[in-house]
């Protein structure tokens, strides 16, 4: 009986050496593999890359500087959707602050999408203003309406009518962007 249990006691010692062993063997392994791989990572040279910077003899331009050459026009505009285009307003918008350099401060949805013809309205008796706008839509200033409201904080309304097409330069920005 005692040599049964001596017996019983070796096979489960041999079980549980094997078993580390096992384990030992697997660590053993992936060791030699993580040792391998770094020493091929370390060997690479890969391929040679060659920097070369501009030769640029004129002093850079300074935050300022950037800001003076693309500084926005004292001239607050809103432009207002009334043709119903999905995003017609915020378009216009980008296309004033782009390329004219205008202050929009704000493009929404107008009262209605009924709107036929684009409107400009003057909103403040600044000339300069109503110069720079009728330009960026290629139109006389005399096609410019006077409604002076000084509760809007604006110089002029932009209402987008169903005729936007006919403002080729707008119409060619806002057809370009998506």
């Amino acid at each position: 009986m005692a040599k049964n249990k001596t017996r019983r006691k070796t096979k489960k010692l041999n079980q549980q050496h094997l078993t580390l062993n096992a384990a030992i063997g697997i660590v053993g392994v992936l060791l030699l593999g993580f040792i391998y791989s770094f020493s091929q990572n370390a060997s690479y040279t890969g391929v040679p890359i060659k920097v070369k910077f501009p030769e640029n003899n004129s002093p850079q331009k300074l935050a300022a500087d950037f800001y003076d050459d693309n500084r926005l026009h004292d001239v607050k505009v809103e432009v207002l959707n009334g043709c119903g285009i999905k995003g017609v307003a915020g378009k216009t918008a980008e296309f004033l602050r782009l390329q004219h350099q205008l202050n929009v401060v704000r493009a929404d949805n107008a009262d209605n999408h009924n709107y036929a013809k684009t409107i400009i309205i003057n909103r403040r008796e600044k000339v300069e203003a109503m110069k720079l706008i009728c330009k960026s839509f290629g139109v006389p200033i005399e096609s410019m309406r006077h409604e002076p409201d000084e509760s809007l904080d604006v110089d002029a309304t932009i209402i987008i009518g169903k005729d936007i097409n006919t403002f080729s330069e707008v119409f060619a920005y806002i057809s370009s962007v998506n």
